[in-house]
């Protein structure tokens, strides 16, 4: 494969559309900037984050109008940074993933108040990142990329690749060296340049920030770098989903994995919007991180009582969550202390025992992040962090499939084609 950065310029393109989105603004200072492919703050180097004017009026009449729309994350256009034409154009429409309702599994666990399994492994590369990547070609489309790239630890490749090839971009996708064959292979498979970084996941991260600077990345999107304001915000639609599907209410408890943390900080701007939307009801709700002991450093500076998250090397089995220097670890940190949530973490044994648990109960095969997640809900509630008696949601965010090595399974037995050799197992 050989990089011409003469093939990904920028095109000459209509003056974008971004809905309700007005500005890009500072989480650090507040400083406000235009509309563009930039993720940091020129005067404090704060992250950024899309701002809006959101649709003022009756509220009922925005729920009709959300209920009347796709099948998909496009119903809640009217409160994203897409054009109102969004479900017309090519894309892969993911999103309206279902929201099982596990009563086995909440009988494992003592839950009494109800317990909820938004499962995100239905989207079409199996994975929520779909909600984020949808999202960010958007806005590729609106600055004239024609390149879609990102930094992965697996299932965003996919995601990337899958959109690109439907939205008719080009896909350069980077990934560490290391990670489970099943994300390796739907990476590859939709035909775009899939390169393999010796490292870990920060160390990619911060070869395609240089690349964005370079010749070569002339004309790309990245998605979760320069695109990243963007890109984020689709992670706002599993708080909206949820809440539709429990009849626009706001769960009392919910779960979430996190890797850069951004999901989890993403899906409490989105219950704060719904609220002051007045599409649900204003009460309490907890949110809860939950990470892999082999990469918990959110966890452990919450546990240590600090505000700061000081980096670590990843070695755990939970690839997809394997982000040693999560960027949105200390807005991870606030939002449970806010909440009155808590950041907890699970042992490598209690994944795998999680991922089998959530099989064997509800039929739902996670990959290894879902078992992080469902461990530590468990583990919360032994603790008696968690409160059995409300009703929590639990995020499995991606396909058992993907991470196979994790589980490793055969048959119970192998017999020969006879009743009586079936009758020998008894």
């Amino acid at each position: 494969m050989a990089v011409q950065a003469v093939e990904s310029r920028t095109v000459t393109s209509p003056v974008p559309s971004f809905g309700p989105a007005v500005a890009l603004s500072c989480r650090e200072c507040g400083e406000r900037f235009g509309l563009g492919p930039v993720f940091a703050c020129a005067s404090c180097f704060g992250p950024l984050e899309v701002a809006y004017e959101l649709p003022a009026g009756d509220p009922e009449a925005l729920r009709r109008r959300i209920e009347a729309g796709p099948a998909n994350i496009w119903r809640y256009a009217p409160l994203l940074p897409v054009p109102a034409d969004v479900a017309e154009k090519p894309n892969l429409g993911p999103g309206l993933t279902r929201l099982v309702e596990a009563g086995n599994l909440a009988r494992e666990l003592g839950v009494t108040g109800g317990l909820y399994v938004k499962d995100d492994s239905g989207n079409p590369t199996h994975s929520f990142k779909d909600r984020v990547v949808a999202i960010a070609v958007e806005a590729a489309r609106a600055f004239g990329f024609t390149t879609l790239s990102c930094s992965s630890t697996g299932n965003l490749a996919g995601a990337v690749g899958a959109a690109a090839a439907r939205a008719g971009l080009r896909s350069c996708v980077f990934i560490p060296h290391d990670l489970e064959a099943g994300k390796v292979v739907t990476a590859a498979v939709y035909g775009g340049d899939l390169i393999a970084i010796e490292g870990t996941y920060d160390d990619v991260n911060r070869f395609c920030s240089e690349l964005i600077g370079d010749p070569l990345g002339e004309g790309w999107g990245f998605v979760n770098v320069n695109l990243r304001p963007y890109y984020g915000e689709g992670s706002k639609t599993l708080a909206y989903e949820i809440c539709e599907q429990l009849g626009w209410r706001l769960p009392d408890q919910i779960v979430v994995p996190i890797a850069s943390g951004s999901q989890l900080t993403k899906i409490d701007k989105g219950l704060r919007e719904l609220i002051a939307l007045g599409l649900v009801e204003d009460r309490p709700y907890r949110i809860f991180g939950a990470q892999a002991e082999g990469c918990s450093p959110v966890s452990r500076a919450y546990k240590e009582g600090h505000n700061v998250v000081r980096p670590v090397k990843p070695d755990t089995i939970a690839k997809s969550l394997a982000i040693g220097n999560p960027a949105d670890g200390p807005y991870v940190l606030d939002i449970a202390r806010r909440t009155g949530g808590a950041v907890e973490d699970v042992t490598d044994e209690q994944i795998v025992d999680a991922i089998r648990l959530l099989a064997r109960t509800e039929g739902i095969f996670a990959e290894t992040a879902g078992g992080v997640t469902v461990g530590v809900t468990r583990k919360l509630i032994e603790d008696g962090v968690l409160d059995p008696s409300l009703t929590t949601v639990v995020l499995n965010t991606g396909d058992g499939l993907k991470t196979l090595d994790a589980v490793a399974s055969g048959p119970t037995a192998t017999i020969r084609p006879s009743l009586e050799a079936f009758r020998s197992l008894a």
